[in-house]
């Protein structure tokens, strides 16, 4: 059944709205707590589905695990097990068996792991004989999802020989790595970069420790669209549970949006997002180490009539959908008619082909992608309104977000 949700903006935009916390935060401290023998309390994990399935799966360790759609879950769950005693099967939703993984169970075996398929070779689900790995040296192209390369420096401290990861040609999304590495340090590991390329992270156990997670950055970034597009000129959004030195890439946000007429002023653990000048002319950027951050970017310059052009989205293509080619088509809906060159670069020039006023008889689909539901809900603020199918999918990382709508005025019907 096509569920669907129509949205109406607000004259005015004030609000303050309590985020989700961090969901690669909660993730990552989830997996290492458990390696640490999981006695110190986690504050603050996040309530998405991404994050439950994980805790439900350390939680109750059973034969099969299906971690739905959650993608951070399959790789770092991966690695979990075939260091861990015990037989299990991982599996997911039918695009998630369709999600290449062949990079982390090729690394992964050769450290020593007892990892099959069970139906297509590099494609979950898997069959994994958990042991102690011996480690060692291994090397991985730089350009692969960080989420391997996480994935690994996780365990590492439960190996033998420890590990030491070399990585090739150009390093992509690396705020990721570094966050991985910073919060295993957190929990005592030994783990650094060694130069550039890289990576060793020593045989010395992780440490139990109480930890709280912060606010999601990446959620901010809808709300900072919402600041932006607002016919508000004194629109103002406070979002508190934000730390201004974050371990998250997407933090990046705030300069980003500097840019799209968003003031960040940071109050403690707290910012309060504010409208100001647009800068003229195009906005060109390198996004590859904030992804996650291009389908919010790409409606938000569209909307504001801005041209730009933003590189470094070659991850795009193997996330919960095709991105690239779902932000084409949706746009095209809205009448923006989006390049492509190559395999990491969308750019928009201004060309046009339908209206690009109305939303009569338009619907966005959400391709089961939660950052499509939520990066597009805030057109209704530059249109009429705007129509958005299967909203649910915004439970993979920020569930509350209809609700946290509702309380900043806006109209669901």
């Amino acid at each position: 059944m096509n569920v669907k949700i129509r949205i109406f903006a607000p004259g005015i935009l004030h609000a303050e709205i309590k985020l989700p916390a961090s969901k690669s935060i909660s993730n990552r401290a989830l997996i290492i707590q458990a390696l640490s023998g999981g006695t110190g309390p986690i504050d603050n994990v996040s309530d998405c589905d991404d994050s439950r399935v994980v805790q439900d799966a350390l939680r109750h360790m059973p034969q099969i695990i299906d971690i739905k759609a959650a993608g951070t879950a399959m790789r770092f769950m991966t690695s979990f097990l075939a260091t861990v005693s015990g037989e299990h099967v991982i599996t997911g939703t039918e695009r998630m068996r369709n999600r290449p993984i062949a990079v982390l169970v090729d690394a992964l075996r050769s450290l020593g792991a007892d990892i099959c398929y069970e139906e297509k070779d590099g494609f979950p689900p898997l069959r994994i004989r958990g042991r102690e790995l011996a480690g060692g040296r291994i090397s991985l192209p730089g350009n692969v999802s960080s989420q391997y390369i996480s994935s690994l420096l996780m365990v590492a401290p439960t190996l033998r020989q420890g590990l030491v990861l070399e990585l090739t040609g150009e390093v992509i999304s690396r705020p990721y790595i570094d966050m991985t590495l910073a919060i295993m340090r957190q929990f005592g590991a030994k783990a650094q970069w060694n130069g550039e390329r890289e990576i060793r992270v020593e045989a010395v156990p992780y440490s139990p420790i109480p930890y709280y997670i912060e606010s999601d950055w990446s959620a901010a970034s809808y709300w900072y669209e919402m600041v932006a597009l607002s016919g508000d000129d004194g629109a103002e959004v406070v979002l508190p549970g934000l730390f201004r030195d974050s371990l998250q890439g997407d933090s990046a946000v705030a300069e980003l949006f500097s840019r799209l007429g968003v003031e960040t002023k940071h109050d403690g653990n707290s910012v309060c997002l504010a409208k100001k000048a647009c800068d003229g002319g195009p906005f060109v950027c390198n996004m590859v180490n904030q992804p996650d951050l291009a389908q919010t970017v790409a409606v938000t310059c569209c909307m504001l009539g801005k041209h730009f052009r933003i590189s470094g989205l070659q991850t795009l293509r193997i996330k919960e959908t095709d991105r690239i080619a779902a932000l084409q088509k949706e746009l095209g809906k809205l009448g923006y008619l989006i390049g492509v060159e190559g395999d990491d670069t969308l750019f928009w020039n201004g060309e046009t082909g339908t209206d690009t006023t109305g939303t009569e008889g338009i619907a966005i689909d959400t391709y089961e992608d939660h950052r499509m539901a939520m990066a597009f809900a805030p057109v209704a603020l530059k249109r009429d309104r705007i129509t958005i199918n299967n909203p649910e999918v915004v439970s993979k990382s920020y569930p509350s977000f209809w609700e946290d709508m509702k309380k900043a005025g806006f109209k669901l019907a």
